[in-house]
């Protein structure tokens, strides 16, 4: 057995008073990818820091293979330079691999450092690290401001690297596609697991369930001692002192299994009464900015109760087709008529009011004094916040003090005080953990409104959208029943002539030379075949119209809702027809290649 690369070994910190590890042992093996899970709060960044050598633990060992090659990817990294090539070269690497590497990333290498997106940011900082070809690469966070592309770039970079690999993710889909291990931070110490991603939330079931009959063991124990303490201490105080230790330890221990209880958040999402049955609906609506179409001729209508998901790459217009659909700017041509009785709620995915000096309680109760209104009911902000897992302590310090996640969770919480028959959400599940992430598919799901997501997490939209509207940035926007799944099996290909498609993770081999061209062997047609020709024309002129049919019908976003069978069975025929039309096209150009042959 190879030794690890990288370990750390009974690594020990603490932050201030609190302890964030005691006794972590973590290590990585050769090629090996694995995730660092946990939940907000609990030190996965501070982990990968001590991994990187960016900060010394208390206690313990880092021990690595001499020679390794390190590299560290932070949740927030910096670009310097004039250009970001001479950011991407920067740790060594050279040029011509950098180049390669951000133009897969569909980065110009040649322009400025300054001004760039989060998605551009987050890209050149990835395509940096590549280059410079780790043995170890330690990510955090790093599909965050990622289009859908993008994240399947990196998937595609990940998986031909030779570097061992700890990730913290909260991308469900990304990491079941790239990881091969699971680490779990919780309680100050790190469980290993020798399996895929896929197999993290069963597992950790079992160790959960095992801890709930644990502590059912302790209490019963605990009865037990109290009963004796109270009954018999008194005659037996000498003798029984290190019983009565005991029994202190018992209750310490017990005291910091409470403490240690993972928070859940306790929210539901506010509605504002039923808006009308036609939410939104557009029809022929075109857009274009500078020259470019963002949007031609796209039509929709959206109802009550519809959860609709917005993909596409960064730049393709999916914020400019949310402003269309919400009537704040004017489309080109078409038209957009907007439900009656909309009460509309918003979550940026900027984070734009919240202002780094404006405290927690305030961003909660913007008209003062210390109540929320949360579904027509009064609440205490403190009791609120909680459900939110902020502490009392947090309630009065700036929001400039408080994490990704965090921020994005008092977003939420705002936005779930708020009534509102409209929710949109862009770019929801950013620095959120899995448990949040999980709550909150469960607040959506049970939520009487209708949504609109704008998203680049996979998993979180097959688990919620009813519909899914995609943008390719040439002007295309196609709207597909059910989740991303679904989406990319109905629509294969849609992304790839996008003008803002990063390029293919690596050079193909180089195709074959073409086969000189012969020419065609007189060969006249039998009556068989001429028969066969006439067939196959008739089909070839019907079979169309049967897909624009079945498309047709499959383009109401409410089926799949409503009847998922018949959506199965029409999905089924839409794909059978589409190979039969496949087919008798190929047995068409054949036949009339031989009888133009025999002209």
């Amino acid at each position: 057995m190879k030794p690890p690369v990288i370990a750390l070994k009974q690594v020990r910190l603490a932050d201030g008073p609190k302890m964030l590890f005691d006794g972590v042992d973590l290590a990585l093996d050769g090629r090996n990818r694995a995730c660092l899970v946990g939940r907000n709060g609990a030190g996965k960044t501070t982990l990968l820091k001590i991994m990187a050598g960016q900060i010394d633990a208390d206690d313990g060992e880092r021990v690595i293979t001499p020679g390794t090659r390190i590299i560290y990817v932070p949740q927030e990294p910096e670009i310097s330079g004039p250009t970001i090539l001479d950011h991407a070269t920067a740790g060594g690497a050279e040029p011509y691999q950098a180049e390669a590497v951000l133009e897969r990333f569909g980065v110009d290498p040649s322009r400025s450092s300054q001004g760039l997106s989060g998605g551009e940011i987050r890209r050149v900082a990835l395509a940096r690290a590549f280059a410079e070809d780790p043995d170890v690469l330690l990510l955090d966070e790093p599909t965050n401001h990622l289009d859908i592309l993008a994240i399947e770039t990196l998937e595609a970079e990940l998986k031909s690297s030779r570097a061992a690999m700890l990730i913290v993710s909260h991308d469900r889909a990304f990491l079941e596609r790239t990881t091969g291990r699971c680490f779990w931070l919780e309680h100050r110490m790190v469980r290993r697991l020798d399996k895929g991603f896929a197999a993290f939330d069963p597992w950790v079931e079992q160790i959960l369930a095992a801890e709930a009959e644990e502590g059912r063991r302790l209490d019963k124990q605990l009865e037990r001692e109290e009963y004796w303490l109270q009954r018999g201490v008194t005659g037996r105080r000498a003798r029984n002192e290190g019983r009565r230790r005991a029994l202190m330890d018992l209750r310490q221990t017990r005291a910091d299994r409470l403490r240690e209880v993972r928070g859940e958040m306790t929210v539901g999402l506010a509605s504002s009464g039923m808006s009308g049955q036609r939410v939104i609906e557009a029809k022929g609506i075109s857009k274009a900015y500078g020259g470019r179409t963002l949007l031609r001729d796209f039509s929709t209508r959206i109802l009550r109760g519809d959860r609709v998901a917005i993909v596409g790459p960064n730049g393709a217009g999916k914020t400019t087709l949310l402003k269309l659909l919400l009537g704040q700017i004017e489309p080109d041509s078409g038209s957009v008529k907007l439900g009656a009785n909309l009460e509309i709620g918003y979550v940026d995915q900027a984070r734009a009011d919240l202002k780094p000096d404006m405290m927690l309680r305030d961003v909660l109760t913007p008209l003062g004094g210390d109540q929320v209104m949360v579904r027509g009911m009064p609440r205490h902000v403190i009791s609120y916040a909680k459900d939110f897992l902020f502490t009392d302590a947090q309630i009065r310090q700036p929001v400039k003090s408080l994490s990704g996640g965090e921020r994005n969770r008092l977003l939420l919480a705002r936005a779930m005080a708020t009534p509102a028959n409209l929710m949109i959400l862009d770019e929801p599940t950013n620095d959120l953990d899995m448990d949040t992430l999980d709550l909150l598919e469960d607040v959506l799901a049970d939520y009487e409104g209708t949504l609109i997501l704008v998203s680049h997490d996979r998993d979180f939209i097959d688990r919620l959208a009813t519909s899914t509207i995609a943008l390719n940035g040439r002007g295309d926007v196609v709207e597909t029943p059910g989740g991303w799944q679904d989406f990319q099996r109905q629509n294969p290909g849609f992304f790839s002539a996008s003008p803002l498609a990063p390029a293919a993770p690596r050079a193909t081999s180089p195709a074959p030379p073409p086969v000189p061209e012969r020419a065609p062997k007189p060969v006249k047609l039998t009556f068989k075949d001429q028969r066969r020709l006439q067939e196959i024309e008739a089909a070839i002129e019907a079979i169309p119209h049967r897909i624009k049919a079945l498309e047709t019908d499959l383009a109401d976003p409410g089926l799949y809702a409503r009847n998922p069978d018949r959506f199965a069975n029409l999905t089924r025929d839409l794909d059978a027809a589409r190979a039969e039309l496949s087919k008798i096209e190929g047995e068409w150009l054949e036949l009339e290649a031989r009888r133009e042959g025999g002209h």
